[in-house]
């Protein structure tokens, strides 16, 4: 038995049980996946909004613009790339205006700070690589870019080093209510029962932060059944030579399903456009087509129609949880007690992450009556990054282990060092993509044609196992079928 299970190891799911890590519960996350942000929280636009688009009074904007707050100090603190680079949202015409004067009110009600509307030859002082349609854009200040696949892991690792555990490839197949301390709550059970393929777990409270499955849980306790869609996004990434193309995240008037195409650099130095926004029926399909891409490549031009699109160095897909009201759906379930919700988590959630673990760590731990603890540790060190350390801390490095002379990916410059660090690390990697979201490795130019037989080999040493069983990322996903013959 534990105090609180908490079901889901993305981003909402992490923040949840590094917050819930400060007080005196046994916490455990379980996650069907090999790895923690391996569904929404992997393919994203990796933006922190800054809170000027969802409608004042609901979840979305008062926890998007908290979050937003906390993003400095929390990636100091944890130690994962954050950069306040501020955002933009284009005009293209004076019968426009009416939109945009809308969002910059909305921001003003939300509390977003430094909110201006831009236009005549400021607008290419700011942007020269604007297209010349542009007529008037929103100037957000706030707004950052963050590296999502980091900031999961450095919430999962930092919850873990406080004593939370985590269950990968565990699936959750049913949730009942359950009488766990023999003391019935107005009649109901105290408890929970949650059932996987192989184990059995008795909780006294669950967190619901499965993502697009956070329906199919809720509906198994609750009478208040919850719908949720998922909204595939399909992206194009550019290689690093564009990644000064534009210095904003660049968006266009938003519609009812979504913030549109945008157009933004990464915190590694990669430019990024998309999404697309398609309501679809299977909670799996993360493919990308070539109608959307075709619609990411037509709209990006509209906002710079010089972007650089032949740059492509990969391009793919993510689904968001849309959740048919239109709102996070957050907090205890009226009709089960102990039964937490973070459903519905779509755009923005990233941003909103650190400000719903907050909220639902205090209800959770009001709940059940838990004290703070005294030894919390709030900070975590990422792993040494060779391509962006100086001379003198490679030296250092160098000499306090020689794999970090040892170049693996040559595109974006990971050592040998940086993935025996990945996989050693508290939750450390275990497949080709769990080393490619701590380090790199695989990300750049070659997309991992070059670097992908060593780091395989160094897996399969470091892990002691056959390479024949490595994966690319976890259940099925075989790299190898078998041996040549010598």
């Amino acid at each position: 038995m534990t105090d609180v299970i908490v079901i889901g190891a993305g981003v909402t799911g992490c923040a949840i049980a590094r917050e819930l890590s400060r007080y005196d519960l046994d916490v455990l996350v379980l996650e069907r996946e090999e790895d923690v942000c391996c569904g929404t929280s992997k393919a994203n636009s990796a933006i922190i909004h800054a809170g000027f688009d969802a409608v004042p009074g609901t979840w979305k904007a008062r926890l998007n613009v908290e979050g937003n707050r906390m993003m400095d100090a929390l990636s100091k603190e944890l130690d994962f790339p954050f950069q306040r680079n501020g955002s933009l949202v284009l005009c293209f015409s004076e019968d426009q205006m009416g939109g945009l004067e809308e969002l910059y009110q909305r921001g003003l009600a939300n509390g977003v700070p430094g909110l201006r509307i831009v236009k005549g030859k400021e607008i290419h002082e700011i942007e020269p690589n604007l297209s010349e349609d542009v007529y008037a854009m929103l100037l957000a200040p706030t707004g950052g870019i963050v590296c999502p696949f980091k900031m999961t892991i450095a919430l999962a690792e930092n919850a873990f080093e406080n004593g939370v555990q985590f269950r990968f490839q565990t699936k959750v197949k049913n949730i009942s209510r359950k009488n766990i301390t023999g003391k019935m709550v107005s009649g109901v059970p105290d408890g929970y029962l949650v059932q996987t393929a192989d184990e059995e777990y008795e909780c006294r409270a669950v967190v619901n932060a499965a993502g697009v499955y956070a329906d199919v849980f809720n509906n198994m306790v609750s009478s208040h059944a919850l719908h949720i869609t998922p909204r595939r996004g399909e992206y194009i990434l550019m290689d690093k030579k564009a990644g000064s193309f534009v210095s904003h995240t660049v968006f266009q008037q938003p519609t009812r399903l979504g913030k549109g195409i945008l157009v933004t650099p990464t915190v590694h130095g990669n430019l990024l456009a998309g999404p697309t926004a398609e309501d679809i029926s299977d909670k799996e399909a993360t493919n990308t087509t070539a109608e959307g891409l075709s619609q990411v490549m037509e709209k990006a031009r509209l906002s710079a129609s010089r972007i650089p699109l032949n740059m492509a160095i990969t391009s793919f897909s993510g689904l968001r949880a849309c959740e048919e009201k239109g709102d996070f759906v957050l907090g205890e379930a009226s009709d089960a007690p102990g039964f937490f919700n973070a459903a519905g988590i779509d755009s923005p959630g990233l941003s909103s992450a650190p400000a719903i673990g907050v909220l639902l760590a205090g209800q959770i731990a009001e709940k059940l009556h838990a004290g703070k603890k005294t030894d919390f540790h709030a900070q975590r060190k990422d792993i040494p990054c060779v391509a962006e350390s100086s001379p003198e801390e490679i030296a250092a490095l160098i000499a306090s282990d020689p794999a970090y002379g040892n170049v693996i990916c040559r595109c974006e410059t990971v050592t040998e060092g940086e993935i025996v660090n990945a996989i050693r690390r508290p939750l450390g990697a275990r497949s080709l993509d769990g080393v490619k979201r701590r380090t790199r490795a695989g990300m750049g130019r070659c997309q991992a044609g070059f670097c992908s037989p060593k780091v395989m080999d160094i897996l399969a040493r470091e892990l002691g196992v056959s390479p024949l069983t490595l994966t690319k990322s976890g259940g099925s996903s075989r790299l190898l079928v078998g041996m040549t013959k010598k």
